[in-house]
This record gives C-alpha cells, structure tokens and sequence, in this order.
C-alpha cells in the first residue's frame, strides 16, 4: 500500500524548520528514557518481531502497482478488469512526514497543446493568490493557479505541454514552490524526483477527453 498523504497545514511545516538548538534541546531532555529504551532495543534484536502479511487492496483503495525510480504507478482498485493509474509522487515535508503529492496521467490529445495533466495537492492555508510554481533544474519556472480547497489540501489540476514533458524526462529534479498564508514573505519548496519518469510516464494510463 501507499503512504497516505494526511492533513497537515503549513503552520505546522514551518514549525518543523525551527532553529536546530531548540530541537538538541529537546533531545537533550529526552536522553535518560533512551537509555532506559536501549534493554528493550536488545531484546528486539533477539527476538522475532513479525511482519504485517500484505493484504488485496479493498474496493476504491489506492495500491502501488509497481515502481519506476521514485515514482510509483498508483492504481485505484476497482470492480472492472482494468483499474485506472496515475504516476505518483508523494513529497516529503523537513521531518520525512507526507505533506503534498503530484499525480500526473497523459491525456488523448485531440489537437488540445496539453499532452498530459496533473493533479498536484499541497497544504492547507497556502497563499492561493501567489500560485504554485514549478521549476526543473533550476530552469525559468512555470506558474500554475489552485483549483480549490478540502480537507486534505489545495489542488492544482494543470495541464502539461510536449515541451514540458520532454523537460521533465531529461531533467534530474524539479522543485515546486508556494506561499504560506500566515508567513506570505517566505517561500516553501518541495523537490520532485523525477528518477524513473521517462519509464513511468510510457505505461501510465491515458485519459480520453
């Protein structure tokens, strides 16, 4: 199964970025319980802990049907022969935890410039008047408007042009930029891999419009 990209505001991703010395602080106080831990952590190397037997991904579960470097073609599972994928990414915030992910499928072009579409969800209370930025290697970035707001996050559905297609199977990473609202000065990026694209790319699922 995937990680699942929980809720999360951008207060708290700018709370992870706090100054180190308040993080050693903390650690510091915390020391004496590791060492009361570490007899436990003995006995856990001894003994056989087990592993959670992987089970079918229920009706309308999401699965990773299999991988292409840092991407996974996530499948949703359904009652038909065939389930829809997409080419996933979830990104990480500063403390590895999921904060924002990119779902990307190709779509039938029928004479459109789009050849491809995304779905990107990002953290509630972003600054949704800056837009969400995307920029591979360091390259001019593009800017792209939110969608709409729920539960889980903002969603910006863009479209992807041949062009910037062809930059993402030759780039190496791409960085996507956003604005918290209650810090509209500072400027949150979350980098993209894009190891494994060019082979995920060719087999995900194409949308007919």
């Amino acid at each position: 199964m995937l990680k699942s990209l929980t809720p999360i505001s951008l207060a708290a991703v700018l709370a992870m970025t706090a100054p180190l010395a308040a993080q050693e602080t903390a650690a510091e106080e915390t020391s004496g319980a590791e060492t009361a831990e570490q007899a436990g952590s003995t006995a856990d190397q001894l003994l056989d802990l087990g592993e959670p037997v992987n089970a079918e991904p229920g009706l309308g579960q999401r699965y990773s049907k299999e991988k292409h470097g840092d991407w996974d073609l996530a499948c949703i599972k359904t009652e038909n022969e065939t389930d829809p994928c997409s080419l996933l990414q979830i990104l990480s915030g500063p403390q590895g935890n999921p904060i924002a992910e990119v779902s990307l499928f190709r779509i039938d072009q029928q004479g459109g410039q789009a050849v491809a579409g995304a779905t990107v969800i990002v953290p509630l209370e972003t600054l949704l008047p800056a837009a969400l930025t995307i920029s591979i290697d360091g390259a001019p970035a593009k800017r792209y408007n939110y969608s709409f707001c729920n539960p889980l996050g903002c969603v910006a559905q863009i479209g992807l042009t041949q062009g910037d297609i062809d930059a993402f199977k030759k780039g190496n990473e791409a960085v996507l930029s956003l604005r918290p609202a209650p810090a509209p000065d500072q400027v949150v990026e979350m980098k993209l891999s894009l190891s494994g694209f060019t082979a995920g790319y060719d087999v995900v699922d194409v949308v007919k419009q």
